[in-house]
């Protein structure tokens, strides 16, 4: 039997109709022509906070708790991550998580989002890397964040993944959401996630894995940069997915998507139901 991986890709505050429109996103653009692009409306205030937990964990903001960046008052602890998820479903499966914004993964942090289960890294079974664009600056960070990415992916073959890129939302704050600076950060992000594909759509060959990629954002940002409240470039977010496998693997799986409009919460689900 094929074995089933799946990969979240998470690309901080893109403007997915700008991307696709411009040309800045061919990576992007490549994996929805082969496979699948559904609408996802987010739930207000627009922050990063808020939009990653929700879909993260499959819960609403009243339900995890977290209304803005300070993650004040969360109820995080109560809720269960999409990797932590997929482990305890099956307990032999191996998960992998990168990121250049803290707070969604260091133990440290006010989260984190995804839980850090130590037994299971201390065995192998889960692995997290953390770099601080915030501190560093997002480009250097999210270089990082490809790199030990394509790495897992091409060494191990985790059975679930996430991997969150923040340059984009970097650029919408410092120059607006329709600046060449943010159009830029938009084509490298697209580069890095072109080669974090690359080395999916290789390890799915050669090892005759079927992958289900998935990317999404969790806000837009306004012409003048900014985000959190309800303007419809703010809300519209995305799930882009492709299936990467042995010719014989359909391109996406029926079984697993819809048509039309999907909720950020129900994206953890969405992807789970591929490895079942």
């Amino acid at each position: 039997m094929t074995s089933r991986k799946l990969l979240l890709v998470g690309i901080d505050g893109l403007r997915i109709d700008d991307a696709l429109a411009d040309g800045s996103a061919p990576s992007l653009a490549s994996l929805i022509a082969h496979g699948r692009l559904h609408q996802v409306e987010m739930e207000v205030p627009t922050i990063s906070g808020p939009g990653w937990s929700s879909i993260l964990t499959g819960t609403r903001h009243e339900v995890h708790g977290v209304f803005d960046n300070t993650f004040s008052g969360n109820r995080l602890d109560r809720t269960v991550d999409l990797l932590t998820r997929a482990a305890r479903a099956d307990p032999a499966r191996s998960t992998f998580a990168a990121s250049s914004w803290p707070p969604l993964l260091d133990p440290r942090g006010p989260g984190p989002v995804v839980a850090t289960r130590h037994d299971d890294q201390r065995v192998g079974r889960h692995r997290l890397v953390v770099r601080d664009g915030e501190t560093y600056g997002y480009r250097e960070a999210d270089g990082d964040v490809a790199a030990f990415a394509r790495l897992a992916i091409r060494a191990a073959g985790p059975d679930a993944s996430f991997v969150y890129l923040g340059e984009v939302d970097e650029a919408g704050h410092l120059y607006g959401g329709r600046s060449p600076e943010y159009t830029r950060a938009s084509e490298r992000v697209d580069g890095l996630l072109g080669g974090i594909l690359h080395e999916v759509e290789r390890r799915a060959q050669d090892h005759a894995e079927d992958w289900l990629v998935g990317v999404t954002t969790d806000h837009g940002h306004l012409d003048e940069g900014g985000h959190g409240g309800d303007d419809a470039v703010l809300t519209r977010s995305f799930l882009a997915l492709r299936r990467y496998g042995p010719e014989e693997i359909a391109p996406v799986a029926a079984e697993a998507v819809r048509p039309g409009e999907i909720r950020p919460e129900e994206i953890a689900a969405l992807l789970l139901a591929h490895l079942d």
